[in-house]
């Protein structure tokens, strides 16, 4: 075996069959999948000399999104596990689509999700003059040639799955001729389009991958780390296995959409006689009420849909961490979904209970009004103050308490207030009774309204000075139990309320494909921006800081929008866990 790559000591490290005990966060009790099922076979055999070498390899061509997540931690996670390596590696072949914002934003995602590619960060235009000469390599060999047609003729001529193709009338150019043409190709002198190289491989393949298949082609654009120096740019199909085998990569893991490419993947290395690779394809993400192709996400951003990439509705991992989502809860997501050889989809529900498992210990209790109603009590002292203590969160006691003021005005949610209310409804009624959380148990005695459209203004109230919460002094009870803030005290916010992005179809989006308009599944109601409240405490909240709103759910200070003066907080998730009770209910079943 050709050991001499790029990164011959790294490649060589010894590494043994079972996992590392790193703490790297990764739940390393699960049962080997099928990859890790060919990794062990493959160090079982030597076959590459104990190494597992594996590569994240993403497009600069836009932001990561949450499937993209799934292949940083498999890739990464592998690597850990097995004391192996994990490169970053951009693939940065198509320069009219790429930009060094998504190289940094792609850095920041999977350094943000936990991993480190450590000093092994590759572009795949690191490799152009070594790809370059490859080409010309093969074009010696007789294996690659220039051919004259348009991108529509080699369609024409590629042929269908049940037709066999037809050879280029330019296949059988002489070696000489085709060196001249290529390296003309690259001068200059030729427009774009006019002519590609080609890989001669069969006409006749059933893979229509193998067909042929272009491994270069003219574009005058100018790359964002190459500038103009190139007009000519291998195309994927070729640049890929090239750039494994130069980085010794062992495994090259990709998605199934890959499978039919694994022969051109095999042919390149073997075509050129260099190190190999093993590519294995595993299932995609597809999750509910989500689109993920980056075509149509750079097509909301561009179109206005949306704010940004960075947008809390977006799927992007940027999207997630602007929205509160954490990277724990993240990592839990792909290792619970696992992996898979044939493509399936996920309810985004689980997503949404890994994040709300998560922060169930870690976030703080606190109150939070949406939709105030103000609330006199007209029996507390005008210009009294009490402070009330609160827990931070019962789950984890260590996080301790706070104190709340307490005075004669109150804002409590216009829901927790019903002049005629239904049957069980157990909050604020007039006549009734209910407990203000951590304070006292109030009476409603009076509504003032407005005479002219009958809207609730106010609520005057009556409290019980012997019901002070925790204070053991009363036993009465009441059945209904309504958060609240101090008027004077709260402190004015915005709250985003965020809803799925898309309205979830019967299709997935592979289904769906070029035919189905993806706008039309757009959820006009993704967002609702309200003006509220919030306790005194979030005075010194800190962009990305997370909480639990009482009774609303889990929220997160904004990043962006965020000021000193109105902070600005994205509800993550509600307290509504659909995905425990649909796996309760069919446990049950």
């Amino acid at each position: 075996m050709d050991t001499d790559c790029r990164h011959g000591k790294a490649c060589s490290k010894e590494v043994g069959l079972e996992a590392s005990n790193k703490e790297d966060g990764l739940n390393q009790t699960m049962p080997a999948n099928f990859i890790e099922n060919i990794i062990n076979e493959d160090l079982k055999t030597g076959k590459y000399v104990g190494r597992v070498h594996t590569r994240f390899p993403p497009e600069p061509n836009g932001y990561l999104h949450i499937g993209h997540a799934k292949s940083i931690c498999l890739n990464f996670g592998l690597a850990l596990k097995y004391g192996g390596l994990c490169n970053l590696r951009f693939d940065d072949t198509n320069p009219s689509k790429e930009d060094t914002e998504y190289v940094d934003s792609i850095q920041e995602d999977v350094k943000w999700l936990g991993f480190s590619w450590d000093d092994r960060m590759f572009y795949a235009s690191d490799y152009f003059e070594q790809l370059y000469e490859y080409a010309v390599q093969l074009i010696k060999s007789g294996k690659a040639y220039v051919c004259d047609l348009s991108a529509e003729q080699i369609r024409e001529y590629r042929g269908t799955l049940t037709e066999p193709g037809k050879e280029s009338p330019y296949r059988n150019r002489g070696v000489e001729e085709n060196l001249d043409l290529f390296e003309r190709m690259r001068a200059g002198e030729f427009p774009d389009g006019s002519r590609v190289l080609r890989a001669k491989i069969d006409m006749a393949s059933p893979n229509l991958n193998m067909r042929d298949p272009v491994l270069y082609r003219i574009m005058r654009a100018s790359h964002h780390r190459t500038g103009d120096k190139w007009l000519i740019y291998p195309m994927y199909d070729y640049a890929h296995p090239v750039s494994d085998s130069i980085e010794g990569v062992t495994h090259s893991i990709c998605t199934l959409e890959f499978e039919d490419h694994r022969p051109l993947y095999d042919w390149a290395l073997e075509a050129l006689g260099i190190y190999q690779c093993r590519q294995i394809e595993f299932a995609r993400l597809n999750l509910t009420n989500t689109i993920m192709s980056k075509r149509y996400l750079r097509q909301l951003v561009e179109e206005g849909y949306v704010s940004s990439w960075d947008d809390p509705r977006m799927p992007t991992i940027s999207g997630l961490r602007r929205r509160g989502y954490t990277p724990e809860a993240i990592r839990d997501f792909c290792d619970r979904i696992g992996v898979a050889k044939s493509n399936s989809t996920v309810d985004i529900a689980l997503l949404e209970h890994c994040i709300r498992e998560d922060l169930n210990t870690k976030a703080s209790r606190v109150m939070a009004v949406l939709r105030p109603l103000k609330v006199v009590i007209v029996n507390y002292p005008e210009d009294r103050v009490e402070e009330l203590i609160a827990e931070n969160n019962p789950e984890n006691p260590d996080m301790g308490s706070r104190a709340m003021p307490f005075s004669r005005e109150i804002y409590i949610e216009q829901e927790d207030f019903n002049e005629n209310p239904p049957k069980k409804y157990f909050r604020l009624t007039p006549g009734g009774e209910v407990r203000l959380k951590h304070a006292y148990i109030i009476k409603c005695e009076q509504v003032v309204k407005d005479e002219k459209t009958g809207e609730v203004l106010e609520v005057h109230c009556t409290y019980d000075p012997a019901t002070k919460s925790g204070s053991g002094t009363s036993n009465r009870k009441v059945k209904g139990t309504i958060h609240w803030v101090s008027a004077a005290h709260a402190v004015k916010a915005e709250a985003r309320l965020y809803d799925y992005l898309m309205i979830s179809g019967d299709r997935t989006e592979e289904e769906a494909g070029e035919t189905d308009d993806f706008k039309s599944r757009l959820n006009p109601d993704s967002l609702h921006t309200l003006s509220c409240f919030v306790e005194p405490s979030l005075k010194i909240a800190k962009p990305g800081s997370r909480y639990q709103f009482l009774r609303h759910g889990y929220f997160c200070m904004d990043i962006v929008d965020s000021t000193n003066e109105i902070p600005v907080f994205n509800r993550i998730v509600s307290l509504k866990d659909s995905w425990t009770k649909t796996v309760a209910a069919q446990t049950k079943s």
